[in-house]
């Protein structure tokens, strides 16, 4: 049973950090607040909550399941390694926010030591993580005979009643986001066409941006109810997606790959707010009806999107900076960004958008195990 100290300090570390509305601007040194109150707090629960040696068999578990948000991609160095026969597709690294998270738990243990099972894989779908087994399409190294399927995430990370924290960054892929990015792609070269007008007055066999996110809420309550279901004593922390699109699409150059190229500014304000913070309100609000915590790192992230200055960014665009394993064609397209000395990146963090998702999901972590 939680003492009353141990209450008050939940309820005060549950306010340190006022949630802002999706949009608002923030002072640039603001990004290092959230590192310093997880810090503090972790340094509050060591007062109140018993230690135990390292290596104690009784720890704290935490999986943490998601996309290429979570899994990182081209951050860092490949988990597992290069060569490795436990390789599986899923472009999982050492700097994406679960590993981040991980080191700075190994430094400050919330009263015990805390153990991550990291299943996240990129290009994965809501589906993925409780229903439908996942075939990987990592282009790092691939099998000769491709990637073979791996489980749903849950079934992956052995949820149990044993587990206490899970996790959870995932929804973009299964509008898809990242298909509907390369759609408005290829319209913006096209003179007159609008990705706006697609997916609100979609052709005959594509879904109106209305119907992806009213199917994107269906599928992630399901989710939620069987991670629930599978885990019954976690504490559940979903994750949202950053500000990865500019507050003003005229931000953006069109000639620039290293930004969003061709997608037309009206379409880039479009997908923001009608598509891009949509989903994070989805997942907030279900998120909210099962009693569970999310993680904003929407606000924080405004003014560090894939437009912005390579030393302001948190996202990369089309093309950016990526570790040398990462390749510069895209499969099946012309892209082919080594022309300008960049990786493919596809509009994902940076490790600097990790770190900051880390400080959020770090704190959450260690408020939800206040009540362990």
């Amino acid at each position: 049973m939680r003492s009353t100290s141990m209450g008050r300090l939940a309820a005060l570390a549950s306010t340190a950090l006022p949630t802002r509305p999706e949009g608002a601007t923030r002072h640039p040194v603001s990004r290092r607040r959230p590192r310093a109150l997880a810090v503090g707090l972790a340094l509050a629960v060591s007062a109140l909550v018993p230690s135990y040696p390292a290596g104690a068999a009784d720890e704290y578990q935490w999986a943490a399941l998601g996309d290429s948000y979570t899994a990182g991609g081209f951050v860092g160095d490949p988990l597992p390694p290069l060569g490795d026969a436990s390789r599986d597709g899923c472009d999982r690294t050492s700097d994406a926010y679960p590993g981040v998270v991980e080191r700075e738990l190994d430094e400050f243990p919330p009263g015990k030591y805390v153990h991550l099972t990291n299943v996240s894989c990129g290009n994965a779908t809501i589906n993925d993580i409780a229903n439908t087994k996942q075939t990987p399409i990592s282009p790092v190294q691939p099998p000769a005979a491709g990637w073979p399927a791996v489980d749903p995430q849950i079934q992956r990370a052995k949820l149990n009643d044993k587990t206490d924290v899970v996790t959870i960054g995932v929804g973009g892929n299964s509008l898809p986001f990242g298909g509907m990015l390369l759609k408005c792609l290829e319209l913006g070269a096209t003179l007159g066409k609008s990705c706006r007008e697609y997916y609100t007055s979609p052709p005959e066999g594509e879904e109106s941006i209305q119907d992806k996110l009213a199917r994107v809420q269906s599928e992630y309550v399901e989710m939620l109810a069987k991670v629930h279901q599978a885990a019954p004593d976690a504490k559940v922390i979903t994750v949202g997606y950053p500000a990865v699109l500019p507050e003003e699409g005229s931000d953006c150059n069109r000639a620039s790959l290293t930004e969003l190229s061709s997608i037309k500014h009206a379409d880039v304000d479009w997908l923001r707010d009608n598509v891009l913070k949509p989903l994070n309100s989805t997942i907030r609000q279900v998120t909210s009806f099962f009693g569970d915590r999310y993680v904003d790192v929407y606000s924080s992230s405004v003014g560090h999107d894939a437009c912005q200055p390579a030393d302001t960014k948190w996202v990369e665009g089309i093309c950016g900076d990526a570790a040398d394993y990462w390749p510069a064609k895209l499969p099946g397209t012309l892209l082919n960004c080594g022309l300008i000395g960049k990786r493919v990146t596809l509009v994902h963090p940076n490790a600097e958008g990790h770190a900051n998702t880390a400080a959020h999901v770090e704190r959450a972590i260690r408020i939800a195990l206040l009540d362990h």
